[in-house]
């Protein structure tokens, strides 16, 4: 798993599921988690594919006590990770994921076309027809995920925006919050009078 989110991320955590994080304030205002799952696989692909720095500090654990309340079993959190891990790989690099998809679909189809036209060409093209169909198929599919792809390429540009624009308010509330809290008035009640 650890492995899987350092090819997504772009870091180098030896033990990147744990659920010890600290941030500055400065990258707090920069993460925003979307996965219902956990936090602790989104935040560091964020942190890497923002350019943010990602540092391991190695602790110590104490022994394990008791069974985790959080998963039934290992094959269950494995699973749900993989999904996490994949579903963060389209949202942040959505291009890479459907070219590669759509680039697949589009030479297997290609290449039944290839098998139905040597046999045509043989001579022998009347019984491969429902070669012809597939292939056609595929390759239409293959390029509506390239297409798709594009698509999502444009909306993960719109989102870098829109995360940008909220790390911004962001840092106008706070600003302007703690220049409210210097500019307020004392309300305690005096003493003695």
């Amino acid at each position: 798993g650890s492995a899987a989110v350092r090819f997504v991320s772009g870091t180098s955590l030896p033990d990147a599921p744990s659920g010890f994080r600290a941030f500055s304030r400065e990258t707090a205002m920069k993460l925003n988690v979307v996965t219902r799952y956990t936090y602790t696989i989104e935040t560091v692909v964020q942190a890497g594919n923002r350019n943010l720095r990602v540092v391991h500090i190695p602790v110590t654990t104490n022994p394990q006590t008791r069974e985790s309340r959080l998963f039934n079993s290992m094959w269950t959190y494995v699973t749900r990770s993989a999904v996490t891990i994949l579903r963060l790989f389209a949202l942040y690099e959505p291009l890479k994921v459907f070219t590669s998809i759509g680039l697949m679909t589009f030479s297997v189809g290609f290449a039944i076309s290839l098998r139905f036209l040597y046999y045509y060409f043989d001579g022998a093209g009347q019984g491969h027809l429902q070669s012809l169909v597939l292939s056609a198929v595929l390759m239409i599919v293959g390029f509506q995920v390239l297409l798709i792809g594009l698509v999502a390429d444009v909306i993960s540009a719109n989102r870098k925006l829109t995360e940008e624009l909220l790390y911004r308010v962001r840092s106008i509330e706070l600003t302007g919050r703690a220049a409210n809290t210097a500019e307020a008035p004392d309300e305690r009640p005096k003493g003695g009078d």
